[in-house]
């Protein structure tokens, strides 16, 4: 049961939603999140660990980059349908399109990219 209310206060909040929404796109470091939803680089790795400890990214290395993705691998069941009920829910949302839209010129802009924490 803790598994379920931690997944479901994962997709509670509008900007992990809006995060989710980037990592159907494509994989992503934590700079592109800061530069697609203006926010602080704190406030993006908090979200981004949030997802993380819930069970619906996996985190992995390349060089200095730390890039988060969805775990489609690794998703159990029920969450894989979370995500596609995300999905579906965010097609005809304008910030979402939006955000997608400026996911295509975002940057990995450096190593302080590669402070996000998955504690």
């Amino acid at each position: 049961m803790r598994e379920l209310v931690k997944a479901f206060k994962a997709l509670s909040d509008e900007t992990r939603l809006r995060i989710l929404n980037l990592l159907l796109e494509r994989e992503c470091c934590v700079c592109e999140v800061m530069q697609v939803l203006d926010i602080s680089e704190s406030r993006a790795s908090r979200n981004l660990s949030f997802l993380y400890d819930a069970g619906f990214l996996k985190l992995r290395r390349e060089g200095l980059w730390a890039l988060y993705s969805i775990d489609r691998e690794g998703l159990k069941e029920h969450y894989t349908d979370l995500v596609e009920a995300v999905r579906k829910a965010l097609e005809g949302n304008e910030t979402a399109i939006q955000d997608r839209r400026r996911l295509r010129t975002a940057q990995r802009i450096g190593p302080g990219c590669v402070v996000a924490s998955t504690n």
